[in-house]
């Protein structure tokens, strides 16, 4: 796994030992961050369920002027802060450990940019999505890139974040929202 382009281009990450970390692959990570394109650049960003920080790094290697990092396993903590060091990311960088309330809950600003990539199949994608819209976390502009499993049910919309779009690679989908306007409320 490396970071793809950008300021720390062709840095390698340490990757976690076995099966409970799912990084995301750089087909779709190269996806991602061509929807991104124009939303990535100062932005504030969180890497949710962040496992090895790959998202995270790869947007401020983009160009975002800081990413928080949130994660309850304390190997992938880690692992973040390892992969973090590597990249000499330190001062764009907070990592936040805990489950996805704890996170979201620490967060003392809005982010432009929110990457939900929790385990497949575990019933995350809505509550995360109902927090995130309940703590208004989401600038008005804002998006959130929520990779799943083609066979998880992801809601088409939540209080104001609306699926705006949804594309498929092999066996993963990801599913982009934004605020809906005020005037569609």
């Amino acid at each position: 796994m490396r970071i793809i382009t950008g300021d720390y281009r062709g840095r390698k990450l340490e990757t976690p030992i076995g099966v409970d970390v799912r990084p995301t692959t750089d087909k779709v990570k190269e996806a991602i961050f061509n929807i991104l394109m124009n939303d990535i650049w100062d932005s504030v960003c969180v890497d949710l369920f962040a496992g090895t920080g790959n998202l995270g790094l790869e947007a401020l290697s983009r160009g975002a002027k800081k990413c928080y990092f949130c994660d309850n396993s304390r190997e992938s903590l880690n692992l973040i802060k390892t992969n973090i060091e590597k990249c000499g990311a330190q001062d764009q960088a907070v990592v936040l450990a805990g489950d996805y309330t704890k996170a979201l809950s620490k967060l003392k600003e809005q982010a432009d940019v929110i990457f939900l990539d929790p385990p497949y199949q575990a019933g995350f994608y809505e509550k995360c999505l109902e927090l995130i819209d309940s703590l208004d976390l989401l600038t008005e502009d804002g998006i959130i890139i929520a990779e799943h499993g083609v066979r998880d049910q992801v809601p088409d919309q939540i209080g104001r974040l609306t699926k705006v779009k949804e594309r498929k690679y092999g066996k993963i989908l990801v599913s982009i929202y934004r605020c809906a306007a005020e005037d569609e409320e």
